[in-house]
């Protein structure tokens, strides 16, 4: 499964960096989250309840970044499993640029893998999920920006937790690619 958007924020590039850096704002952020822990300055692990069609489960979680250039982009790669429900893997790239001094575009790719149940579930309804919980992601993480004090945000730092966890997720709800 491949999936690519973008999105344009209501903040500076500077505001956007360091909101999707920030843990507290991420948990908040990303649906069914209930743990978000950094284990290494690039690497995170992340514990979220889902449901897709009739599979929920609890789903746990790696995901470590790579070319790193802070307030632009990385890539990501992740893997998550979630028990009998099934696994995920795959790889992302997610890249900031400034629309004006209040708006940030944000855009994003990544391709990934599922197996176990999830996989047999059917590509509509894993498809269907994966927006859904992107959308509501998208909900929470605009809320949070706007109601963020106007000031600009404190430096960036060197690691995106919301796009390791975010292509995670959507890594979650996956097809398997076709063997050829």
């Amino acid at each position: 499964m491949k999936i690519e958007n973008q999105r344009e924020l209501p903040c500076s590039q500077a505001q956007a960096w360091a909101a999707l850096n920030d843990d507290a704002v991420l948990q908040a952020c990303i649906p069914g989250c209930e743990s978000l822990t950094r284990t290494a300055p690039d690497r995170l692990e992340a514990v979220v309840i889902a449901a897709v069609g009739p599979v929920r489960a609890r789903f746990t979680g790696k995901l470590a970044l790579s070319e790193i250039n802070a307030p632009t982009g990385y890539k990501l790669s992740f893997e998550g499993q979630g028990g009998a429900a099934g696994f995920s893997k795959g790889t992302a790239e997610v890249r900031l640029s400034p629309v004006s001094a209040r708006s940030t575009q944000l855009h994003y790719e990544a391709t990934m893998q599922i197996g176990g149940k999830l996989a047999q579930i059917g590509s509509r309804i894993v498809d269907a999920a994966a927006q859904k919980i992107i959308q509501e992601f998208f909900t929470r993480f605009e809320a949070q920006l706007t109601t963020a004090p106007a000031a600009e945000a404190p430096a960036p730092v060197s690691i995106s937790r919301w796009a390791q966890l975010c292509n995670w997720w959507r890594s979650l709800f996956a097809k398997p690619e076709a063997s050829g």
